[in-house]
């Protein structure tokens, strides 16, 4: 990603093995205590390693802090937490890179389990809070009992990993798979988008124990509850066009064609009611929009393939052919349009007459459905054909 700039303020000679990277905007209070931690981790461990401050436009003095400390600090342009750990990371020059936070609410101390799994084989490591524990105050109530617990079990649901903890704000990976990864976004979904994408290509993966500290900031955090909630979510459910898209629209599809092919018969008493053709065309409604949604999933796959993406994996899309789908578009428009002058034929038999609604509704709401779909699955057909055209 070119998005952020850098400049490097301070450089070391040496080519370390681990390298740490703290994101940084306005943490003067504590920055310096994260980067003594990080050289007394070093030290602890006789490694060879190097702590990288990305700041994001602090004016408080925390990059003076930082550098006194013996931290190389690099400036990155493009705001958001995504786009400080992109710039630190491209100027880090460590095989294994371990990130958290600036605000002292890791202790960079307990780095160890983290460098013990990649030399095991791991590339991508993540820690979790709720593993190594919670310091009293040191998480919201929402975060700690809703936030955190239903997103980390929708990310483990979409994308079939074990990760407890999908916000954990400290995790190691290596600087080959963070490559791979190629990770895009610049705000505090940051973090969702690399365990998704880390999910996504099967690295080889973690999970350690880590404890979670009351910060020392002394101010509001950057993160908002219910903003930055909703973007976690939105990626998640965007790169996951299976749970957004084909499930639902599969169940959608199928109870709309169970109601209305029970309604077709009869009216279905239901207690002290009847559901008859009002329920049928929703029903009906319900077949147009399930159908919908396939569509979508079915196009946002060939979408992802012809661009390259990293989403999750779908069916195969090597059955398609537009002569295919023109022919079923076909027949669903000859069987509506069928109906169509059976209700037409209907009417004539009643003189053009009052009709029952109960009897012709049950020709015309199929019809005109089914005339629908014929033009749902030709327009379908033909974008498909557009998105498989290949690019110059």
């Amino acid at each position: 990603m070119n998005f952020f700039a850098i400049q490097t303020t301070k450089v070391t000679e040496e080519t370390p093995e681990i390298s740490i990277v703290i994101p940084c905007l306005n943490e003067v209070r504590t920055i310096a205590v994260c980067v003594e931690k990080a050289r007394l981790a070093f030290d602890n461990l006789q490694m060879s390693g190097e702590i990288v401050v990305a700041d994001n436009g602090s004016r408080d003095g925390s990059i003076e802090a930082a550098e006194k400390a013996g931290a190389r600090v690099v400036q990155v342009s493009a705001s958001g937490y995504g786009a400080a750990i992109q710039g630190g990371v491209a100027a880090s020059k460590g095989a294994f890179i371990i990130m958290g936070d600036a605000d002292d609410s890791y202790n960079f101390l307990e780095i160890k389990p983290f460098i013990d799994s990649w030399k095991a084989g791991s590339e991508f490591v993540m820690g979790n809070r709720f593993m190594g524990g919670i310091e009293k105050d040191a998480m919201p109530f929402l975060h700690r009992y809703l936030g955190n617990p239903v997103l980390s079990f929708i990310g483990r649901l979409f994308f079939q990993n074990q990760f407890g903890d999908f916000h954990c704000g400290m995790r190691g990976f290596s600087k080959e798979a963070f490559d791979k990864m190629k990770l895009t976004t610049a705000g505090m979904e940051f973090a969702s988008e690399m365990v998704v994408k880390a999910s996504l290509l099967n690295l080889p993966s973690a999970e350690v124990p880590v404890r979670l500290y009351k910060d020392g900031r002394g101010r509001p955090p950057h993160l908002n509850t219910w903003t930055d909630g909703w973007r976690h979510l939105r990626f998640l459910l965007l790169f996951s066009p299976r749970w957004l898209f084909f499930y639902p629209g599969l169940t959608f599809f199928f109870l709309g064609l169970l109601f209305s092919s029970l309604l077709l018969r009869s009216v279905i008493p239901f207690q002290s009611i009847r559901l008859d053709v009002s329920t049928l065309l929703y029903s009906n409604g319900l077949v147009l929009v399930g159908s919908q949604m396939i569509a979508f999933y079915i196009m946002s796959q060939a979408f992802a393939r012809r661009e390259g993406l990293s989403i999750q994996s779908g069916i195969s899309l090597d059955w398609f052919q537009l002569e295919r789908g023109l022919i079923v578009a076909g027949i669903f428009m000859l069987f509506g349009f069928w109906l169509s002058f059976s209700a037409l034929h209907y009417w004539e038999m009643q003189n053009f007459g009052p009709l029952n609604p109960q009897i012709v509704l049950r020709k015309v709401i199929p019809a005109v459905t089914s005339i629908l779909l014929g033009f749902q699955v030709a327009t379908f057909s033909f974008f498909m054909s557009f998105l498989q055209i290949r690019k110059s």
